[in-house]
């Protein structure tokens, strides 16, 4: 489990890997608006704050990807983030990734659903469906400064 001081990693993983994602879906402009909205050092120290566990993916002293999880309620917890490294992709890291948060989520409810919000157009709509999620709606987020996360939110029960 990440802990305070593998914040700094996390950002700069995001730096590479959240604008690689979406450097064909977002503007510059939003993609610079959700890093500082998501990955920002004060930003990743109030996810903690309030329950966002993080799961760091290593080889060695190489950090290959990341996921994070919270509690929403009783029987039901949110896929925040996850992400693999562009050089890391393709290898079974995203999977064991995944894993992890759902053995999180066994280990802590026992039995819960799960759901992550993806965009329309994230190519990873693919590797959810693959692992087991299904789309369960859709929406039109509005996240400030007149943007918006156009996403299928997902689920799974565990």
């Amino acid at each position: 489990m990440a802990a305070r001081e593998d914040l700094a990693t996390i950002h700069n993983m995001a730096d590479v890997v959240f604008r690689d994602t979406y450097r064909d879906i977002l503007s510059p402009e939003q993609m610079d608006y959700m890093m500082d909205w998501m990955y920002s050092m004060t930003s990743l120290e109030r996810q903690l704050q309030e329950g966002h566990v993080y799961y760091i993916a290593w080889d060695g002293d190489k950090p290959l990807g990341y996921v994070s999880v919270q509690k929403e309620r009783e029987g039901l917890y949110h896929l925040q983030k996850i992400y693999v490294m562009p050089s890391a992709q393709k290898t079974g890291i995203g999977r064991k990734l995944m894993e992890r948060a759902l053995e999180h989520v066994r280990a802590e409810a026992g039995h819960a659903a799960v759901e992550l919000n993806v965009n329309r157009e994230n190519p990873a709509l693919g590797f959810y469906k693959h692992v087991g999620f299904k789309i369960v709606r859709q929406g039109d987020f509005p996240i400030g400064k007149g943007f918006y996360m156009n996403d299928y939110i997902m689920g799974i029960e565990v």
